[in-house]
């Protein structure tokens, strides 16, 4: 066991999960000019699966932080201060949320008006 969680393999995971994925995520969404929705209901999945795994890092390190002699990493993982560290999961799985149901409303509002054009297809002849 290492002297501080700081060193573990899962404090640099929750780094990348935390912070440069969803970056990259949100900077090639703003980046491209034109996006598939199949391309946006991916991006809201894999935010949601990276808030997963961030909930899933900060509590293995909460687990570590009682273990390692280090004080610092139970002020930052096993403290009233590691509730902020869950609003940046709780952000991204907010967002990722929002992508998919915003691909799934679009998509219910183009069938709708399939079906209505259809329909007065169907009644016109």
């Amino acid at each position: 066991m290492a002297e501080s969680s700081f060193v573990e393999t899962e404090f640099f995971a929750l780094t990348l999960c935390s912070f440069f994925l969803p970056v990259g995520i949100y900077g090639y969404l703003m980046w491209k000019k034109a996006i598939s929705r199949r391309t946006v209901l991916l991006f809201g999945v894999v935010l949601v699966a990276i808030s997963c795994a961030s909930i899933f890092l900060l509590r293995r390190l909460a687990g570590l932080a009682h273990q390692s002699p280090s004080l610092l990493d139970d002020q930052v993982f096993a403290s009233e201060l590691s509730i902020a560290l869950y609003l940046l999961p709780i952000l991204f799985a907010g967002i990722g949320i929002n992508l998919i149901s915003h691909v799934l409303v679009s998509h219910l509002s183009d069938a709708e008006r399939q079906f209505e054009r259809e329909r007065n297809q169907d009644q016109s002849d």
